[in-house]
């Protein structure tokens, strides 16, 4: 029965990806079996986290459990939203217009483009000489 209250949603931004569970709870945030304090060392990630569970009002109300793995921990953290976000609207669908109007539903596209043959890196290429 406790395991029917477990909502699932799946975050990805870069090449970050991440595996997110809320249930009902306190509000305590667990990324990798580490506190969210813990876990990212900037206090901006850790706003970027927070923001759906801010913007619903639901801070205090739900446990979220996350698995983050790739990419870097601006990455992740976005990842972690995007995952967060998805799994609240699984808890509660009256939310998703609040979450789709502050943009945390939409799957972020950028990513890094493919280094080509002949350049150093995707558009950097080595220095031209006349001579």
């Amino acid at each position: 029965m406790a395991e029917a209250m477990k909502f699932y949603g799946t975050g990805r931004r870069k090449n970050a990806v991440a595996r997110v569970w809320v249930k009902p709870g306190t509000g305590n945030i667990t990324i990798n079996d580490r506190e969210l304090g813990n876990y990212f060392d900037k206090a901006t990630l850790e706003m970027i986290v927070r923001q759906p569970l801010v913007l619903t009002s639901t801070l205090d109300k739900y446990d979220v459990v996350a698995t983050v793995k790739g990419g870097g921990s601006t990455g992740q953290a976005g990842a972690v939203r995007h995952g967060l976000a998805r799994a609240l609207v699984a808890a509660d669908a009256d939310m998703r217009p609040a979450l789709k109007a502050a943009g945390f539903m939409t799957r972020d596209p950028r990513m890094k483009e493919r280094r080509k043959y002949g350049l150093k890196k995707a558009r950097k290429a080595s220095q031209f000489s006349k001579r």
